[in-house]
């Protein structure tokens, strides 16, 4: 506890010298990636500073946009957890958020002398976003201070919906947008971890992975299979029956109240409808009351066909050498795994295991679909390995 408090004061003091005011582990106000401002900022715990210039040569400083910040929390006989979320106004291919260990150094304007932190990217599913997987993505960084965890928005989600990407919208260009995110911030990842939907884009950008860009030697698929989806299962809460409920909605919902009543009365679970609140944002235009939503509902529309039309079976029957693939199969979510598909994995893990390369079938126990929700201790145990390990290959 004693080195940690001395962090925090050698972190305090890196503030004040940059011409930042405030206690320690407040929030400090900083232009982060890709904005329009030059500030610099030094800080021990990242081991870089940022430059950012605005048109009229201004800083932005404490106080300013709170999406432009640096967190520094604080756990007892725990590390710091460093997050850095992105301006509104980014020239990025996506929205996202990186949260740092305490020992991960990096900042996209570094030298090339500093070694790059170990990454790992993670994605959200269908109608989700990045906040899903933030506190998840801060356990692992508090268990493993070297690593740091990218978390975005993919296209037609959350912030990065304000992008208004072109079509079409679908696994491949969602997982082409993350790889230009890649080029642009110069990671490299060496983890992939996608839920569903991310799922099948982590494997998408493998399979469209080339130079300059690395190939991830790690990949997480939770609970998705490599190809098409079938449709229907238990009746309850599924994804394309809730798009299609969706788009018989109005633009605009007087409520959020409205929206879970709506929801319920067509069957959707009372969690399914709370969780679709997170998705509405106060109406802006001038004379409308209300909430709308944040993403773009038709191009999740397009986005969650091709996630049932996409087979990506050739990427497994073929894993590229030094590349891993682990799929996970939630307990309570049958419906999405037949048994072939199950035997055709078990397959490649035989096929794999000759060639220089890995596929691997786990199966979470007490987890329905949302498996980093419904069990979080049991996800984290299985991916420990995969950060804790030391014998990573690099391309």
């Amino acid at each position: 506890m004693a080195m940690t408090q001395k962090m925090v004061r050698s972190s305090h003091a890196a503030l004040q010298a940059a011409g930042f005011s405030g206690r320690a582990g407040d929030h400090c106000g900083v232009a982060s990636f890709g904005a329009q401002l030059r500030t610099r900022f030094e800080n021990e715990f990242l081991g870089c500073s940022w430059s950012h210039r605005a048109a009229n040569g201004s800083v932005q400083r404490r106080g300013s946009a709170g999406k432009a910040s640096v967190q520094a929390t604080l756990t007892e006989e725990r590390p710091f957890v460093t997050t850095v979320p992105p301006t509104e106004k980014s020239n990025k291919a996506l929205a996202y958020e990186l949260i740092q260990g305490a020992l991960a150094r990096w900042c996209e304007v570094r030298d090339r002398a500093t070694p790059e932190p170990p990454t790992a990217v993670l994605l959200h599913g269908i109608l989700g976003g990045r906040r899903n997987w933030v506190s998840f993505a801060k356990r692992l960084a508090q268990e493993f201070p070297t690593w740091q965890f990218l978390l975005v928005d993919l296209r037609c989600h959350g912030e990065s919906a304000s992008l208004r990407k072109r079509g079409p919208h679908s696994v491949m260009s969602a997982a082409r947008d993350v790889l230009q995110l890649m080029g642009q911030l110069r990671l490299t990842p060496r983890v992939l971890i996608g839920h569903s939907f991310g799922g099948k884009v982590a494997m998408s950008m493998v399979d469209q992975a080339a130079k300059p860009l690395a190939r991830p030697i790690r990949v997480w698929v939770l609970d998705a299979t490599p190809g098409k989806v079938r449709s229907g299962g238990d009746g309850e809460d599924h994804p394309g029956e809730l798009i299609a409920t969706l788009r018989k909605m109005p633009a605009s919902l007087p409520s959020r109240r409205s929206l879970i009543d709506a929801l319920s009365h067509q069957g959707f679970s009372a969690s399914v409808a709370q969780w679709m609140t997170t998705n509405l944002k106060a109406a802006k235009a001038e004379g409308r009351s209300g909430y709308e939503w944040v993403f773009d509902l038709e191009g999740i529309a397009d986005m969650y066909k091709s996630y049932e039309d996409t087979n990506l079976w050739s990427l497994v029957d073929n894993v590229p050498e030094g590349v891993h693939i682990d799929f996970l199969r939630a307990e309570r979510s049958l419906h999405r795994w037949a048994h072939e598909d199950v035997q055709r994995i078990h397959m490649a893990e035989q096929i794999a295991s000759t060639e220089g390369a890995g596929v691997q079938m786990h199966v979470l126990e007490d987890a329905g679909h949302w498996v980093h929700t419904d069990n979080p201790d049991g996800l984290f145990r299985l991916l420990t390995p995969t950060f804790g390990g030391t014998n990573f290959m690099r391309f």
